[in-house]
């Protein structure tokens, strides 16, 4: 599942996010959601999160 609509992301859902800072690379960083951070329904990049490690990314796929 894609991690473009909000409705699909809980809090407690593990998720691939990609850090700003490896937009260009893509690569994934997996984790537990601990904050959802953008307030819209969607986003063409993904929903932006914090991780319950403190990583802050935007969801590109949801895992469980």
């Amino acid at each position: 599942m894609t991690g473009n609509s909000r409705a699909s992301i809980k809090v407690g859902a593990q998720v691939n996010v990609v850090q700003k800072q490896n937009q260009r690379s893509g690569e994934l960083t997996e984790g537990t959601v601990k904050r959802i951070l953008t307030n819209s329904s969607n986003h063409p990049h993904g929903i932006k999160v914090m991780l319950e490690s403190g990583i802050v990314g935007r969801v590109k796929e949801v895992l469980k």
